[in-house]
C-alpha cells in the first residue's frame, strides 16, 4: 500500500509545520471506534513512526471531536519510556492526524488471543513497568481510565507501552474524577456507585484496580469476573461483593498476595500507588532503575519476522475503504477543483462545526519543540545532537515491515 517513494528527499525546514507529505505511508496495522492506525516512514530522518488518522466528518457525527482534542491536550505534555509517546499533530480538510512511537510487538490482547502463555516473571515485570508509568501520569495528575490489555503495546524487545489517551482525565490536587468512562470488565467497583446514585467520586486506584484485572487476565487467559459491556451496572456491583476471584494454586503466594491487593474492593486498603507497590516484599528484589532504563529483559519477545497484528486491517484499506488514504492526495485536488455545495441549513451547520474543528485542533512537533529547549539551553554540540534524537522505541528496522 502506497509503497512508491520519490527519489527526492524533501528537506523540512524547521519554518515548516509538518504534514502529511512529510511522511511516505507504509501500511495499514490497526483500527479503533472512529481512526485508523498506519506505518509511517519521516522523509528527511528515515524515522518509523504509527500514524493514527480520523475523520473529520465522523468524529463530528458521533460527537468525538471533544476527546480528540482532550488526546492531543493531555498527550503532548507526556514523554515516558513506558508510554507510546506522542510525536507530531496536524490536519488537513478530511483527517486529524496523531504520529507517535511505533510498537511493532502487537498489543497484549493480540497476543492473549493467540494463545501465548505469559509466565508469573513476565507478568511481574509487566506490572512494575507499568507502575512507572501509572506513577509518572499521577504526577501529571492523569487517570487513565481504560487500562486493558488492547491498550498495552509491546516494543520489538517485549517491554510494555500505555497506549490511548482518549477517555483519560485530569484531576487536579486533591479533587476526585466523577464521570464515568471505561471498558466495564475494567472498571474499579468505586466506578458503578454513580449509577445507583451515590457517587462519592474517584481518583487514581481505578488504574490500579484495571492493572490487576489485566495481570490476572494475562496469568490465567480469562478475567477474575465474568461480565459483558452490555451487564447492568447494578448486577455488576452484586457481583464484586458476591463472586471472590478464584487463584490456582500454581500461581505463587506473593503473587496471589498481590492481586488481592490490587482487586481490593475497598479503595483505601487497594494498593494505588507507586509507593506502596514497591514496599512490598515480593517487589523487594527488583532494582527499579533497571526497570526504568528497560535493562530487565522480558520472558516473552514477539516475534520479529512478521506484523503482530491482525492482517485484514491492510485488506480492508486497500479493498473497503471508501477513501483509502494512499489516494488522498487525487481526491482532495479533485474535490478542491469541483468545490460544491448544496447550501442546506444542515450543511451549513456541520460546516460550522467543522470549521471549529479546524480551528481548535491543537498542531504539535515534538521535534521542533525539543529543538527549541535544546538551542535555548548552554549544551555542548554532541550533548544537542544526543537531546534531539528520536526516541529509542523507533529505532527499528524499515525493510521486515514494507509488505507481507
Amino acid at each position: 500500500m502506497g509503497l512508491g517513494q520519490s527519489s527526492k528527499t524533501p528537506v523540512t525546514d524547521d519554518t515548516d509545520e509538518v504534514n502529511f507529505d512529510h511522511f511516505q505511508i507504509l501500511r495499514a496495522i490497526g483500527k479503533g471506534s472512529f481512526g485508523k492506525v498506519c506505518i509511517v516512514q519521516k522523509k528527511d530522518t528515515k524515522k518509523m513512526y504509527a500514524m493514527k488518522y480520523m475523520n473529520k466528518l465522523k468524529c463530528v457525527e458521533r460527537n468525538e471531536v471533544r476527546n480528540v482534542l482532550k488526546e492531543l491536550q493531555i498527550m503532548q505534555n507526556l514523554e515516558h519510556p513506558f508510554l507510546v509517546n506522542f510525536w507530531y499533530s496536524f490536519q488537513d480538510e478530511e483527517d486529524m492526524f496523531m504520529v507517535v512511537d511505533l510498537l511493532l510487538g502487537g498489543d497484549l490482547r493480540y497476543h492473549l488471543q493467540q494463545n501465548v502463555h505469559f509466565s508469573e516473571s513476565t507478568v511481574k515485570l509487566y506490572i512494575c513497568e507499568l507502575a512507572l508509568a501509572l506513577g509518572y501520569l499521577r504526577s501529571k495528575h492523569i487517570i487513565h481510565r481504560d487500562i486493558k490489555p488492547d491498550n498495552i503495546l509491546l516494543d520489538e524487545h517485549g517491554h510494555v507501552h500505555l497506549t490511548d489517551f482518549n477517555i483519560a482525565a485530569i484531576v487536579k490536587e486533591d479533587l476526585k474524577a466523577t464521570s464515568i468512562a471505561g471498558t466495564k470488565p475494567y472498571m474499579a467497583p468505586e466506578l458503578f456507585q454513580s449509577f445507583e446514585g451515590s457517587h462519592p467520586g474517584y481518583s487514581f486506584s481505578v488504574d490500579w484496580w484495571s492493572l490487576g484485572i489485566a495481570a490476572y487476565e494475562l496469568l490465567r487467559g480469562q478475567r477474575p469476573y465474568v461480565m459483558r459491556s452490555n451487564t447492568p451496572s447494578n448486577e455488576i456491583l452484586q457481583m464484586f461483593h458476591k463472586v471472590h476471584p478464584t487463584y490456582p494454586a500454581a500461581w505463587s503466594l506473593e503473587m496471589k498476595s498481590l492481586l488481592r491487593k490490587l482487586l481490593c474492593i475497598d479503595v483505601q486498603k487497594r494498593i494505588s500507588c507507586l509507593a506502596e507497590l514497591q514496599d512490598l516484599d515480593y517487589m523487594s528484589d527488583v532494582n527499579w532503575d533497571a526497570v526504568l532504563n528497560k535493562q530487565l529483559p522480558p520472558g516473552f519477545i514477539p516475534n520479529r519476522r512478521r506484523l503482530n497484528c491482525d492482517p485484514t486491517f491492510e485488506l480492508e484499506e486497500m479493498i473497503l475503504e471508501s477513501k483509502p488514504l494512499h489516494k488522498k492526495k487525487k481526491r482532495l485536488a479533485r474535490k478542491t477543483r469541483e468545490q460544491g455545495s448544496d447550501g442546506s441549513p444542515q450543511n451549513g451547520q456541520l460546516q460550522q462545526r467543522l470549521d471549529n474543528v479546524q480551528r481548535d485542533f491543537i498542531v504539535f512537533n515534538r521535534e521542533k519543540s525539543r529543538k527549541v529547549v535544546v538551542d535555548s539551553s548552554e549544551l555542548s554540540t554532541s550533548e544537542k545532537n544526543k537531546a534531539i534524537e528520536d526516541g529509542q522505541n523507533n529505532n527499528v528496522e524499515p525493510a521486515a515491515y514494507l509488505s507481507g
